[in-house]
């Protein structure tokens, strides 16, 4: 857990007072941005990918694997970090929490998203993995409502960029974010009183969510690598 202490260290404090509660859509959309291309103690995605990769032996599933583990394990100790304070805490620990949950979750995201062959330098492929933030019910929901013209992968692939969907999938990505993390903050409020349970809320509940996540992102966008098998050979 020493990696994963470190990472929840570096990004509560630090995201609380450059977030604070008027995080908006245009902040997150730069976290966003930051995640994949590098911040502080994060290495930018294709970095982080192209090491996992090496050390998988060019095998992308293993390698995703080992990212999918290492980031659940920093979710559930941000997660932790950000939910041991009390109801006076809340207006600084929600949004630390907002965007430590969008700094880690994209992250994972762009990384499987790189090794299946996406270009991250695409601003389409950029919104498809920050839709995928959204999760599986979401996107559902708001393609049938015409709120998303395409699920992720659609996005991904559209014949041409669409420049009204940066915001709208930020602002949408941003409005999500902060409802999971208000429901799930007040729902560990009951529990708060006994030391250390909040924060067992927030580690399971954010460890859980972004297993979720990666799993949703695996089955969403699909292998691009014309030509090669799975394993990467």
């Amino acid at each position: 857990m020493g990696i994963a202490k470190s990472a929840a260290k570096f990004v509560a404090p630090r995201v609380a007072m450059a977030a604070g509660p008027k995080a908006t859509s245009g902040y997150i959309r730069v976290l966003l941005d930051r995640a994949i291309d590098g911040v502080g103690p994060w290495r930018a995605v294709w970095q982080t990918a192209d090491e996992r990769l090496a050390l998988a032996g060019g095998d992308v599933e293993a390698a995703i694997d080992v990212m999918v583990a290492n980031h659940v394990r920093y979710a559930g100790a941000q997660g932790f970090v950000t939910n041991l304070g009390g109801a006076y805490a809340m207006a600084v620990t929600i949004p630390a929490n907002v965007a430590g949950l969008a700094l880690l979750q994209c992250h994972l995201a762009a990384g499987i998203a790189y090794l299946r062959g996406y270009d991250l330098s695409d601003p389409r492929v950029r919104n498809a993995v920050m839709a995928t933030l959204l999760g599986r019910d979401q996107v559902e929901k708001m393609v049938r409502s015409g709120a998303l013209p395409s699920t992720p992968m659609g996005l991904a692939t559209s014949p041409v960029h669409d420049p009204a969907l940066d915001e709208k999938v930020a602002r949408e990505v941003t409005q999500a974010l902060f409802g999971r993390v208000s429901g799930k903050q007040g729902a560990s409020m009951l529990v708060r009183r006994i030391p250390l349970l909040g924060g067992g809320v927030g580690l399971v509940a954010d460890a859980v969510g972004t297993g979720r996540l990666a799993s949703y992102v695996r089955e969403e966008l699909r292998d691009r690598r014309l030509g090669q098998d799975p394993h990467g050979r």
